[in-house]
């Protein structure tokens, strides 16, 4: 793993350390017809890392242009602390914010690129350049100031726009798809070293991404959106192991879903009927529709060459695929194909296809939803 060259050492930060709490209440927002964002209600507390979670088109940067007063709301109440601020201009919410091409003035240094967001402040110029140079320290760009934008790596970059979005000790950091551009290795370095600054300023940060393995990584809390709305909110692995709908099940990543009847709901879990995979009982957090679906991610399925006592069923295996540290297996039961992931050094040889299989799984680790589609 490569070492965090950010500081994770503690930095003064000015005001209370409960600061950095936005809010939107019933915030909308129309482009003529269109609902870009439909009533949006959502909380960020102090110290919290939420990120905004959807494909293209499901509101979530407008949602924080709103927060950082780039987009005007049609409607709602944006607040920051408690006190709205829906009439200030972006440079007096007191926000920084990292777009996705981070914005930095080709024609300075990085240092000048730091110092701007403080000359904009009026902070006299001794002490901009000082804490200019102290922000550049602290994401290890200490002896780069000198730089420009064109002679930096896009990690490089990367910090100085973050050392330009802290250096004014702001009450919230707003993300705009930072890492979108840069490559795998260098954006998992830069999700584990953002992820410790933001833990040793103990400052609030909205992000927004359509990455799923990313939201995962560094969120305290994901908001899921669609067409405008939040379709969930919660932990990572909360949202993960148990979402609400087929859809966020979907986009969250790989899983079995099996259409299902409900036979008995008792508190948290439910006991349901999978068609040719028999009775099963699943976590239930009290999804309410239609048609029910039960979701398994393929990592939660596990083999046994027999019957076994709770949930399970008799599978025929049709295929595996090495993929590197995992195998997916593709299996037949009950007239519906599933999918099982397993580490590569869980069955040696492997299994040949074919192969009469019992498949089972934890009542925990299957998730009663709402099927919509």
């Amino acid at each position: 793993m490569t070492a965090s060259v950010i500081s994770a050492g503690p930095v003064p930060r000015s005001g209370s350390a409960a600061q950095g709490a936005i809010e939107l209440r019933q915030v909308s927002k129309t482009y003529g017809e269109v609902i870009a964002v439909d009533q949006l209600d959502l909380t960020v507390r102090p110290g919290e890392f939420v990120t905004l979670l959807g494909p293209s088109g499901s509101g979530k940067t407008t949602t924080m242009m709103m927060v950082a007063g780039f987009e005007e709301h049609t409607a709602g109440s944006v607040l920051i602390d408690g006190k709205p601020v829906d009439s200030l201009p972006p440079r007096e919410r007191n926000l920084g914010v990292v777009f996705q091409n981070y914005a930095l003035f080709p024609h300075m240094s990085a240092l000048e690129n730091v110092e701007f967001a403080l000359r904009m402040r009026k902070v006299p110029r001794a002490e901009r350049q000082q804490r200019a140079a102290a922000a550049l320290e602290r994401v290890g760009l200490g002896k780069m100031g000198g730089r420009k934008p064109r002679q930096l790596s896009g990690g490089q970059q990367q910090r100085v726009a973050l050392a330009r979005a802290l250096v004014f000790n702001p009450a919230a950091l707003l993300l705009d798809e930072p890492m979108a551009a840069l490559d795998k290795r260098l954006r998992e370095q830069m999700q584990e070293e953002i992820k410790a600054l933001q833990k040793s300023l103990g400052i609030s940060v909205l992000f927004v991404t359509h990455d799923q393995d990313e939201a995962m990584a560094m969120s305290d809390r994901i908001v899921v959106m669609r067409d405008g709305k939040i379709i969930q909110s919660g932990p990572p692995e909360e949202v993960y192991n148990h979402p609400l709908t087929d859809w966020v099940a979907s986009f969250l990543g790989d899983t079995n879903l099996i259409p299902c009847s409900i036979v008995e709901r008792n508190g948290d879990h439910a006991v349901v009927d999978l068609g040719g995979l028999g009775l099963a009982r699943v976590r239930d957090r009290g999804a309410d529709g239609g048609n029910y679906a039960v979701s398994i991610r393929p990592e939660h399925l596990k083999f046994s060459t027999q019957a076994a006592a709770g949930n399970g069923c008799a599978a025929t295996l049709v295929s595996s695929t090495n993929l590197g540290a995992t195998v997916r297996h593709r299996l037949t039961a009950g007239g519906h194909e599933l999918q099982l992931r397993e580490l590569s050094s869980e069955r040696g040889a492997g299994l040949q296809p074919d192969a009469e299989l019992w498949v089972g799984w934890d009542e925990d680790k299957a998730q009663l939803l709402v099927l919509e589609s």
